[in-house]
């Protein structure tokens, strides 16, 4: 059950306001966990690939980078500890999920209360504690912190929702995690994006979203879910980073950011 800390969590620490936080790129499994999935659960097919490469555009904004080592199937660093849906009534995949987004089972042996407990403390912790004080960080030099929250998605799960997702879908918790300059400054450069996108649609940011923004203290979160197909080429894991195409979306990516960092430094004296 050894698992070395930088295979939990990974911080590359930057100079300015901008946090990035990406809970779900990681496919490391530890050994009681790989032992206990099934062969579809081993193959880690909701990962989100690629989340460095795609932000690698970040550089010029000298972010923090916290980023997970392992999968989201260990735990999912981004659904509230307690267990309590984010999405009351829709479909969607637990702490520890038990299926795939597409509602395929990923156990041979599903883990119990308290292997669940474990996994709380040593992988899920692990990861809050290093955004936490990021975020602190960041804050105490600049005065407010900007948590973008990374994430992507294939643009097609029947269960999840209807449709082909739009590519680029915002989310602030209905406006809740940033204050609403921060917010109306993201809205306007997405819709000159030039892609599809909504803003607090179907995702509305996850429990890193919705935990940590507080605006009123300075800190202005913002989920972002983008669409596998922007970057990639679907068609099995790991999908191929498709370089041209991801180097548009990452020219929207990084103009919707410096919306939302110069709203969020105007607020501050």
């Amino acid at each position: 059950m050894n698992v070395n800390p930088s295979e939990i969590v990974s911080v590359t620490q930057g100079a300015g306001p901008l946090v990035l936080s990406m809970p779900h790129p990681g496919t490391g499994l530890p050994e009681e966990v790989k032992a206990a999935l099934n062969e579809t659960g081993r193959s880690v097919p909701d990962t989100d690939w690629h989340m460095r490469q795609l932000y690698a555009f970040a550089e010029r904004f000298a972010p923090t980078i916290v980023e997970a080592g392992l999968s989201r199937y260990v735990i999912d660093l981004n659904r509230d500890p307690s267990g309590v849906s984010l999405y009351p009534g829709q479909a969607t995949t637990e702490l520890v999920p038990t299926t795939t987004f597409d509602g395929e089972p990923i156990w041979a042996k599903a883990p119990d209360g308290a292997e669940i407990a474990r996994r709380r403390a040593a992988y899920f912790q692990p990861y809050h504690d290093a955004l936490a004080a990021e975020i602190e960080r960041a804050k105490a030099v600049h005065g407010f912190c900007l948590l973008w929250d990374c994430h992507s998605i294939k643009s097609v799960i029947p269960r999840l929702f209807p449709g082909t997702l739009p590519m680029l879908n915002l989310g602030t918790n209905s406006g809740a995690s940033c204050a609403s300059s921060v917010q109306h400054a993201a809205d306007a450069a997405l819709a000159g994006s030039g892609f599809s996108h909504v803003s607090n649609g179907r995702f509305k940011g996850g429990w890193i979203t919705r935990h940590y923004g507080q605006p009123a203290r300075d800190v202005h979160a913002i989920q972002m879910e983008i669409s596998l197909s922007g970057y990639l080429t679907e068609e099995t894991p790991p999908w191929h980073f498709d370089t041209p195409k991801a180097a548009r979306l990452q020219t929207a990516l990084s103009a919707i950011i410096e919306a939302a960092l110069d709203a969020a430094r105007k607020l501050k004296p």
